[in-house]
């Protein structure tokens, strides 16, 4: 550890003359270079800032063996939601929902049905308005997200989705999909990693899509990386139960059946926590209800020391906040127990500072 600890702080400092990120919106290698050991080594945050005291403060008491708070190395469990916790969700939707659209009306390879292309050009301006959609467009949006992808191997949809990362953001300048992480979170997840934290992905978004997306960014192993799951199905299984079926590597491949995910959010965060890892987390970062689950699991007779983070996104020229609506998260974070994080207080940059919001 004491090894880990000063070859990262030499990376660390290295990376300070190397890569200025904050002058322009961050790539990928960029992002992936960022390594931060101790509090010194944050640059994204200001100096200032009550919440990143409060997070460092955590580490430094938990890890510290002499503290009554000290945990131990394998019970030092931290999970992350991804959409609006440490990557955009605001242009103006989640990455996979974003990458639909652009598959049913924009995608010149594939043949959408006429029913997706006209449903698709129904909802969107909804979609991108903000003006909401009815429970009946919902359901269909949610089962369209992987009809159009059925048939698809596993490795052919993530080509796809490295594909789509590289088309520009909506609604923010100088930023493509591939590269919208919010630079002092991903801070955190470093931070956290260096100091021998196990950091688990518990998203909503699809774990293939999550998993490609943030794949090389964060020190995380795939297994780590939690989220709603594709209904795969064999292309030779016919009428056949997955369980009574013999898979032939020569004449068959798996695809995404194109059956709805099945959800990974609110209450089922709780269960992957439970079933995929087998620990209660000490730390969660989240931004939304669907994390609230997530949140109170953390909470509740916890046996070492345990916060969780809710990130506000409350920034109206950096990014595309909505201020009233942070308002009313923080007096239910007060109400909760929750700590806030605040993106037009807390953060010197979120993307770099040539990403704006589109006049």
């Amino acid at each position: 550890m004491k090894l880990k600890k000063i070859l990262g702080g030499l990376l660390a400092g290295l990376a300070i003359f190397t890569a200025p990120l904050s002058s322009q919106a961050a790539t990928r290698d960029e992002i992936a270079a960022i390594n931060v050991v101790t509090a010194a080594d944050f640059q994204y945050w200001n100096a200032d800032s009550p919440t990143l005291k409060k997070i460092i403060n955590f580490v430094e008491d938990v890890t510290n063996p002499n503290s009554p708070n000290f945990i131990p190395v394998g019970d030092r469990v931290a999970t992350f939601d991804m959409d609006g916790t440490f990557y955009c969700e605001t242009a103006p939707i989640y990455f996979q929902e974003s990458m639909f659209f652009y598959r049913a009306l924009e995608d010149k390879s594939y043949n959408a049905p006429k029913e997706m292309v006209n449903f698709a050009n129904k909802i969107k301006p909804k979609v991108y308005n903000k003006t909401g959609l009815t429970k009946a467009e919902s359901d269909k949006y949610i089962k369209y997200l992987t009809k159009a992808y059925a048939g698809m191997t596993d490795e052919e949809y993530r080509a796809y989705v490295r594909n789509f990362m590289q088309t520009n953001e909506y609604g923010l300048t100088n930023l493509k999909r591939g590269e919208a992480f919010y630079l002092p979170m991903v801070e955190i997840i470093s931070y956290l990693s260096n100091n021998d934290f196990d950091v688990f992905i518990d998203s909503a978004c699809g774990v293939s899509t999550t998993r490609e997306l943030i794949g090389d960014i964060f020190p995380i192993r795939y297994d780590r990386i939690i989220g709603s799951d594709f209904v795969y199905t064999s292309t030779g299984m016919g009428k056949d139960k997955p369980e009574n079926h013999f898979f032939d590597r020569r004449k068959e491949k798996i695809v995404i059946s194109g059956e709805p995910v099945i959800e990974n959010g609110k209450t089922r965060k709780i269960f992957s926590i439970l079933n995929q890892i087998g620990k209660k987390p000490v730390l969660a970062f989240g931004n939304s209800s669907g994390d609230l689950g997530m949140f109170e699991y953390t909470l509740q007779q916890n046996k070492y020391r345990s916060e969780v983070f809710y990130v506000l996104c409350d920034d109206t020229e950096r990014e595309l906040g909505n201020p009233s609506r942070a308002e009313k998260e923080i007096a239910n974070a007060a109400k909760r127990g929750y700590n806030t994080i605040s993106m037009k207080n807390d953060w010197k940059t979120i993307y770099g500072d040539n990403v704006r919001r589109e006049k």
